[in-house]
């Protein structure tokens, strides 16, 4: 099977499964280029998206198009979901379990995606993958988890609240360009480069080693 195939058959999988929210919420799957560079992960439906049955569909995903178009790039040129696939009810943060339940789906869906660079959209996205990060510190900068790039940014909804965050998030992203080339302007690409980049890290804010993820 080619990644559309399988990308299909993995959703009619989680249609099928017997998963939290399945009960009072739409799946939102996820969409986009599966040969994208760069695959974008947040961390769950809003209102919006869980009406439309798309991700970041609404004022966020607003301002995801208008960052991504702001790099000279296009929404079909990458890939975009969530780590739980259904919208909590009031739009309230997902909870371990529901994350944990919908694990095995994410994971298989970055395996068959294959992206060079997980973009990260907020701080639970970001904690799934890199458990000790801190979003207000590590937004911006590239960690290797597995074996593949990981970039936290700030969740556009937290943009749209505060003019600093948002301008960190459009900073952050003109990095992603030459990220998803393999070119930092540092010449580091390596698990202790946020350290690098932050020598006032304090040792105990590094992450002790991962289990495998993917």
């Amino acid at each position: 099977m080619n990644k559309k195939e399988e990308l299909a058959k993995l959703e009619k999988e989680l249609t099928a499964a017997n998963l939290p929210l399945k009960s009072d919420a739409n799946l939102v799957f996820g969409e986009g280029n599966p040969d994208c560079a760069v695959m974008f992960i947040g961390e769950a439906p809003g209102e919006t998206e869980d009406r439309l049955k798309r991700p970041f569909v609404g004022r966020a995903g607003k301002l995801l198009d208008e960052c991504i178009a702001g790099i000279g790039w296009k929404r079909a040129d990458v890939y975009i979901t969530n780590i739980v696939k259904r919208r909590p009810p009031e739009n309230r943060d997902p909870l371990p379990e529901e994350i944990e339940a919908y694990k095995p789906f994410l994971t298989r869906q970055i395996e068959i995606i294959s992206p060079k660079v997980i973009a990260t959209l907020g701080r639970f996205s970001m904690n799934y993958f890199l458990p000790y990060a801190k979003i207000s510190r590590d937004h911006g900068k590239v960690f290797e988890v597995d074996g593949r790039i990981v970039f936290p940014l700030y969740h556009p909804a937290a943009a749209l609240r505060a003019t600093a965050v948002m301008d960190d998030l459009k900073k952050d992203f003109t990095r992603l360009p030459d990220i998803a080339k393999g070119i930092l302007s540092d010449g580091v690409l390596a698990a202790e480069f946020a350290a690098l980049k932050n020598p006032k890290a304090r040792k105990d804010d590094v992450p002790p080693p991962q289990a495998p993820l993917f």
